[in-house]
């Protein structure tokens, strides 16, 4: 795997790409600021990118908003956002771009190397890892949004679906039964109107329709 990375902090950009490269990622690009992350993304094509959000000049939201433009110029190139913080206006616009190859993680929730490299992985090969948090804020903040008719647990179910666990995970978290995790998984693919046709992207579907929802209203 080919990875470009994106991270404004020296010691974190060194630490990450020590990180990678000891479990066999080669980071083939390590920039400080969202155009050098543009220019190395043309130049070295690569499987991966891993950007912070707020990088040089103003320190806002320059990375989520490169992360935007290179999904709009690759629409299948996976991203992965590492930040301390949840922006919520580009990132509601980035994960609602695909269903595939996307993630959104915070820095002070990762709390594991190998979770860490498990969830890379996992969106480098086309699938998502959100954390609960940024699943928190941005799709249960809003009150007045179709998922009112979500009960508290498919709440987090959902959120557990969006951490990419599988059923006998979320059963293991929630400390109930797996049949009781597929019912409640069957209720919240009906609320959110998710055919049978979309099986196979209906769980990542489950977190991402809403945030169209919300994006539009």
């Amino acid at each position: 795997m080919r990875v470009v990375l994106a991270e404004d902090s020296v010691l974190l950009r060194e630490g990450l790409v020590w990180v990678l490269g000891s479990a066999g990622i080669e980071v083939v690009a390590a920039v400080s600021d969202a155009e050098g992350l543009l220019r190395a993304v043309d130049e070295h094509e690569p499987d991966l990118v891993v950007t912070d959000v707020r990088m040089p000049p103003t320190h806002t939201d320059e990375g989520l908003r490169a992360a935007l433009l290179l999904r709009h110029r690759r629409p299948k190139l996976p991203i992965l956002v590492l930040s301390q913080y949840v922006e919520e206006r580009y990132a509601t616009r980035l994960l609602s771009t695909a269903t595939t190859g996307v993630g959104y993680l915070l820095k002070d929730r990762v709390a594991d190397v190998a979770d860490f490299l498990d969830s890379l992985r996992r969106v480098a090969a086309g699938g998502t890892a959100l954390d609960p948090e940024v699943v928190a804020q941005l799709l249960l903040r809003r009150h007045s949004d179709p998922l009112d008719l979500l009960t508290r647990r498919e709440y987090e179910v959902l959120a557990l679906i969006a951490e990419g666990r599988s059923n006998a995970g979320i059963a293991e978290a929630l400390v109930v039964s797996e049949s009781a995790v597929g019912k409640h998984i069957n209720n919240i693919f009906a609320k959110l109107q998710l055919s049978g046709a979309e099986k196979d992207h209906r769980r990542v579907l489950a977190v991402l329709r809403f945030l169209k929802i919300r994006e539009a209203t």
